[in-house]
């Protein structure tokens, strides 16, 4: 098993590992970007420095890649305003077609010669420590991994990568919320190498606690902790998600035990059709019900905690109602227009307003019932008879109300038999309780403006733009 193995992470390593063009060309680019940026910097009224930072200045890119990280790190002395303008006057004077993006503060993002290049400003602070702005750690990050990384090392993360883009858990996007890059590289350099790694994982009872340079001091809530050697206040891995650490354990454990290069490989499946989907739902007998909504316009890691969190409060107030959740999930479309790019319009039943836009990314919030009906009356208990006051008072309340079964005795207390305020799944949907569950600020916003609830088989309409979505719901892998 061992030469199996090995044969395959050789394997591998070849189609992970950038050929010697593919490093020189992406080298010319980044250095051709590097002293634009200088040029334009030489037109400011401040010294800054420009560094090439990320996968591809630490030789941790893997094949076919074409990203490009530039930082212009300025002086800490900087305000924060005249950071952020003179950041954006280099950018758009490197790249005049590219867009402004947000992070902690905007940057600008744009296209040379076919590789995406992301040109941000920084504060040139002395330690980690000394932080202004998140992005000011990556300038270290790439320093510390520089000096420890060798070439067979970088070939080991580079596997590593591609294992973990394979199983679907790379990327610290909040869509994702998988492992980054930096966080790879620590991991595999921690174990010695990608073998060590995967066996490692294999065996981890979280939480796991990592601290590379011995000198973390905070304690963390996470399944995995990974102390920043640069920086001991903090998780290197604190977007990663429990599911995705046991996701990443369950696929070493299979690599171990069966080695085979398919696990190194992304693989969506093939996109449900509207017959696949109306086939899923009534071989499952579950009530399917899709809240459909124009995407507030954000990025997407403000858009994904709020749908997140939505679809948390829907579920939670659903199944106090006694309405059962069975499972749950949030989609959105990719936004490439390969799906049509579909917005509410006047044809749908909407509750709410307004229409959305054509040009606007659609997103929906799916909720599977066990239990989508209830009776038409609900019990409700009151006190027990012998805590005097509060009995009384539960029992003067109900005993003259017509609509009410009761009071009477149950035991020792009270009970009386109400009508349910709401009998369905759907009337929850379509009312305004929906409003009342602590919904994301941005979705409460984009569900006041319009949105549209599929009930059972009706979701066979989100095909198109959600197919490889619902595939992946109804034919779950680990």
């Amino acid at each position: 098993m061992s030469d199996e193995f090995d044969a395959v992470v050789e394997e591998m390593r070849a189609r992970a590992s950038p050929t010697d063009d593919e490093r020189a060309q992406l080298q010319r680019v980044a250095d051709a970007v590097m002293a634009d940026a200088e040029a334009a910097i030489a037109d400011l009224p401040v010294a800054a420095e420009v560094v090439q930072v990320g996968s591809t200045a630490r030789g941790t890119w893997t094949a076919g890649d074409r990203d490009v990280d530039v930082f212009v790190c300025f002086p800490p002395s900087l305000d924060r305003e005249a950071l952020e303008e003179y950041g954006l006057t280099v950018g758009h004077e490197v790249l005049p077609d590219g867009r402004e993006e947000y992070a902690e503060h905007p940057y600008v993002v744009g296209e040379r010669e076919g590789y995406a290049v992301d040109l941000v400003p920084c504060y040139a602070v002395e330690d980690a420590t000394e932080i202004q702005s998140a992005v000011d750690r990556t300038p270290f990050h790439t320093r510390y991994l520089q000096e420890r990384l060798d070439d067979d090392g970088a070939g080991e993360v580079r596997v590593a990568k591609q294992f973990l883009k394979g199983i679907g858990v790379y990327g610290s996007d909040l869509r994702t919320r998988g492992f980054s890059g930096y966080l790879t590289e620590l991991l595999v350099l921690e174990y010695g190498g990608f073998r060590a790694f995967v066996e490692a994982v294999a065996d981890w009872y979280p939480p796991v606690r990592l601290d590379p340079e011995d000198h973390g001091s905070e304690t963390f809530d996470d399944p995995l902790v990974v102390i920043d050697p640069t920086d001991p206040e903090r998780n290197v891995a604190a977007v990663l998600s429990a599911t995705n650490v046991a996701r990443l354990q369950h696929y070493a454990r299979d690599l171990l035990a069966e080695p085979r290069a398919s696990l190194f490989t992304e693989d969506d499946p093939e996109p449900f059709a509207a017959p696949d989907i109306e086939a899923a739902v009534s071989q499952r007998e579950t009530t399917p019900m899709a809240l459909r909504f124009v995407a507030p316009d954000v990025v997407d890691d403000q858009l994904w905690p709020q749908l997140r969190k939505s679809l948390d409060g829907l579920c939670s107030e659903l199944d106090r109602l006694g309405f059962e959740v069975l499972r749950s999930a949030a989609f959105v479309e990719d936004g490439s227009g390969d799906d049509g790019g579909r917005a509410v319009d006047s044809a749908r039943a909407t509750a709410g307003g307004d229409s959305g836009s054509p040009a606007q990314r659609d997103a929906v919030l799916l909720l599977e019932f066990a239990v989508a009906e209830r009776p038409a009356v609900e019990r409700h208990e009151g006190p027990p008879v012998h805590v005097r006051e509060h009995a009384s008072g539960f029992f003067e309340k109900y005993d003259d109300d017509p609509e009410v079964a009761g009071p009477f005795i149950d035991g020792d207390r009270y009970v009386v038999e109400r009508p349910r305020a709401i009998t369905t799944a759907t009337g929850f949907l379509l009312s305004d309780a929906v409003f009342d569950v602590g919904l994301g600020p941005r979705i409460e916003s984009a569900l006041e403006d319009g949105y549209e609830v599929l009930v059972g088989t009706e979701i066979t309409a989100l095909a198109d733009g959600f197919g490889v979505d619902l595939a992946d719901y109804f034919e779950p892998k680990p």
